[in-house]
């Protein structure tokens, strides 16, 4: 496993990362424990969840119990600002909720310190200067290490480096977003962005919710118990659009020796701005594939010609 600095931080991590949103949702306690564990012995050190994931905070209780005795070999990330319970003051980056949240997200994981906290979603009521004052009380205080933002725009993530300069504030070192090879918008804005202020880019969903891992096909039934195996996201991922990028993908993969997952995440970690890929699993395997599947070394020729099959 291959280690990277996130952003202009001494923080070090895995190029692949796991995303703790199927603890409590789709995996027990030892599930959870499982995937955790294989992670740890493929050498990825970072886990990614939030307090909202698994609903009510049941992914980091979890996670709480499956990394006792383990906390000292992980990089632990969660996030906040997502709706926890009824009523305005269980959501939000408002100081009040911040405060609230840190504690209640120290409690479940069974920790006393945050490696990284991650402003889940941008909350348009609560100034910056307030939500960048409250993280910087935390790094001071010790229970946060790092923090981050997720599902920043551009503007954002400027507008918030440019407060944490002005008033000598502790400065965002990662920016999380969707990213893969069917989802690029944030080339527009957020990568160059994240790239001028030295924030380390934690792309999610770099599998676009499995399509790019080659087990859904066109014309056939999605696996049972896949996320893509019925609802609104089905509708919406497994279109003719999406298959026609797909299998040309997947050709150009394995008229090279590979396979679509590992030419997925592996353009992805060939970006200069990635510090690492978070990738979901529910299984031990999947964790051992992901973890092998960044190896692949892209050159300028063959990012370009990726770029053209999923631009065209």
């Amino acid at each position: 496993m291959d280690y990277r600095r996130l952003g202009r931080s001494g923080l070090e991590v895995s190029v692949v990362g796991i995303g703790c949103n199927n603890f409590g949702r789709r995996l027990d306690l030892d599930g959870t424990a499982a995937v955790l564990n294989q992670a740890i012995d493929e050498g990825i050190n970072l886990f990614d969840t939030a307090d909202i994931y698994g609903g009510a905070g049941a992914s980091e209780e979890l996670m709480g119990k499956a990394l006792e005795g383990k906390r000292h070999q992980v990089v632990l990330a969660t996030k906040f600002a997502g709706p926890m319970g009824e009523g305005p003051m269980t959501k939000g980056t408002s100081r009040n909720h911040i405060m609230d949240a840190v504690e209640n997200s120290l409690r479940r994981l069974n920790t006393d310190y945050l490696d990284l906290y991650q402003v889940h979603f941008p909350d348009p009521e609560t100034p910056m200067e307030e939500t960048m004052r409250a993280l910087d009380d935390l790094v001071r205080s010790g229970k946060v290490r790092y923090i981050g933002n997720s599902n920043y725009a551009g503007w954002q993530i400027a507008h918030s480096q440019w407060i944490a300069e002005h008033y000598g504030l502790t400065k965002f070192i990662s920016a999380q977003n969707e990213w893969s090879l069917l989802r690029r918008s944030v080339e527009t804005e957020v990568i160059p962005a994240a790239q001028k202020f030295g924030t380390g880019v934690l792309p999610y969903f770099p599998l676009a919710s499995g399509l790019l891992t080659g087990k859904y096909k066109r014309g056939q039934d999605a696996p049972e118990g896949t996320r893509l195996s019925a609802g609104p996201m089905a509708e919406r991922a497994l279109t003719d659009s999406n298959f026609d990028v797909v299998e040309k993908l997947e050709e150009y993969a394995t008229t090279r020796g590979h396979t679509i997952l590992e030419l997925a995440m592996s353009w992805l970690a060939s970006h200069p701005a990635v510090g690492s890929v978070i990738a979901g699993a529910t299984k031990p395997e999947q964790v051992t594939s992901n973890a092998a599947a960044a190896s692949w070394v892209l050159t300028d020729e063959e990012r370009a010609e990726v770029d053209q099959i999923t631009r065209s």
